[in-house]
């Protein structure tokens, strides 16, 4: 099972049939590709074509800044509070932290790159849910293509309709993203907020319905579990309280967190028990430079090794205690640990070993689904304060063995969100939570932090952007200017402020 994703690599380019309106996008049969009537004759061809899908979720697309979803998530923390980026380096990710690449709607832009990810996600899964149905094979083997197709739509556009617009509540009219539900060439308009929410909502109770019972194959792919963790967050950014924490027990289920151990060994294999998904990647399919462990690996010789080192910043770094693990994967100030490696910066991202960029991508673990639990008990208050109080001990205990926190109310809210900052850091949710927490962004400055002085000498990279109000449209990405040009059913006033 170590290689099922391998030999699908080559197939997605046969199936996929883009759904971004450049010309160059919409080829669905080019003569070296083997075609969709082929692929689908059986239900292990569809198969092949799902494992394609998923093994174009790391595959280095245009150059050594996107490379499938953890580029995305890369993104989204350099977008937001707590990531400071040491140097100009090489200059990957620069224009994201400076906000510049998402407000331009060039080829070249983080705004283009997103569409065209996303889209090309969503139309590999729409050709797949179409077909498979007309596959020889069980019905069992079916329904577990097609549940995982339909999720990675549901999971394609949250992250769309989150980049796109502003979050979900108080913005329910607002145009959206165009929504596709099938293969074609036609462009759409924008759809509302609300439109792409009640269907990303759709597919992911089908996709429920359809993994019910189903055993997975490989750590890759989403099972009913993975599904319900993508509800638990849709519904977290919906502000619907009692879904998030339902969804977010059924997707942690009796998963306890990782040992303090496992926390410190860097983040890099798909065996973590905590891990609810992930996704593995071969010595052979390693894109060594064009990769996640390249930009965030601060003691190898990738991207972030040669100057464009990733730090957290002093401001959430001295609200850590000593002895809770999670500042053990922080480099101390004044530590002699991994020489040239600058204070703050973290290592708790490493590759598995220095001669090789095989380490495996987080997608989803279940210490998030405790935080979202907590947060939701909190936010729903009275009684279920218990039960917020129990998620929010038991995962902090396990990296923290004197916590033991006991507030209510407002201070337990505000103990949560501080928790899920420092758990969750650098794993590619600071930029929703920005938004649907409607703070603004306040990135914090002076010695070690955000472009300020560095007490171990010279400067940190400046951000140029440091505070956004709620609501700002700089927080938009562009809709990509093809897409305008050649999507007939948008015009030059669909763009986004």
């Amino acid at each position: 099972m170590k290689r099922i994703l391998k030999k699908a690599s080559l197939l997605l380019v046969g199936v996929a049939i883009l759904s971004s309106c450049k010309k160059e996008f919409l080829e669905t049969k080019p003569t070296s590709a083997v075609s969709e009537e082929i692929v689908f004759e059986t239900a292990a061809g569809g198969q092949v074509a799902l494992d394609g899908t998923y093994r174009s979720m790391y595959t280095s697309l245009t150059d050594h800044g996107n490379f499938g979803q953890k580029s995305y998530e890369i993104v989204s923390d350099l977008l937001g509070n707590d990531i400071v980026v040491h140097a100009q380096g090489y200059g990957w990710f620069n224009s994201d932290y400076q906000y510049t690449s998402i407000s331009t709607a060039t080829a070249s832009s983080r705004s283009d790159r997103v569409w065209y990810y996303y889209y090309r996600t969503i139309n590999n899964a729409n050709i797949i849910i179409k077909r498979i149905d007309e596959a020889s094979g069980t019905q069992t083997q079916k329904d577990y293509i097609k549940g995982q197709a339909l999720a990675l739509r549901a999971y394609s556009y949250f992250y769309l309709i989150n980049f796109f617009q502003q979050t979900y509540k108080g913005n329910e009219s607002k145009p959206g993203v165009p929504l596709y539900l099938e293969p074609t060439r036609d462009g759409k308009p924008r759809g509302t907020v609300q439109q792409v929410y009640t269907q990303i909502i759709a597919d992911l109770k089908a996709a429920e319905t359809l993994l019910t019972g189903k055993t997975r194959i490989h750590k890759s792919h989403i099972n009913v579990n993975t599904v319900q963790g993508i509800m638990a967050r849709v519904a977290l950014q919906m502000e619907d309280w009692p879904t998030a924490r339902d969804y977010a027990r059924k997707a942690r289920g009796t998963i306890a967190p990782m040992s303090t151990a496992t926390f410190t060994s860097g983040f890099n294999a798909i065996g973590n028990t905590e891990w609810l998904w992930g996704l593995e990647v071969n010595v052979e399919q390693a894109t060594i430079y064009a990769s996640y462990f390249s930009h965030m690996d601060n003691t190898a010789s990738g991207y972030a090794g040669l100057g464009s080192f990733k730090k957290i910043t002093k401001a959430l770094y001295d609200q850590i205690p000593t002895g809770d693990v999670r500042k053990d994967v922080i480099k101390a100030p004044g530590s002699t640990i991994y020489p040239g490696v600058p204070d703050y910066a973290f290592i708790k991202f490493r590759k598995p070993t220095a001669a090789t960029w095989n380490g495996d991508y987080l997608l989803m673990r279940a210490g998030e689904m405790y935080l979202i639990e907590a947060e939701a008990c909190a936010r729903i208050g009275g009684a279920e304060e218990t039960a917020s109080l129990s998620a929010l001990n038991t995962l902090v205990k396990a990296r923290y063995p004197a916590y033991n926190f006991v507030g209510t109310g407002t201070a337990l809210l505000n103990e949560i969100l501080l928790q899920r900052r420092i758990e969750l850091f650098g794993e590619g949710f600071a930029y929703n939570d920005i938004k649907r927490l409607k703070q603004g962004l306040n990135r914090p400055t002076g010695t070690d932090n955000h472009g300020g002085p560095r007490s171990s000498g010279g400067t940190n990279f400046d951000p140029t952007v440091y505070v956004l109000p709620d609501g700002s449209p700089k927080f938009l990405m562009r809709i990509p200017q093809a897409e305008l040009n050649n999507n007939k059913s948008l015009t030059p006033a669909d763009q986004n402020p």
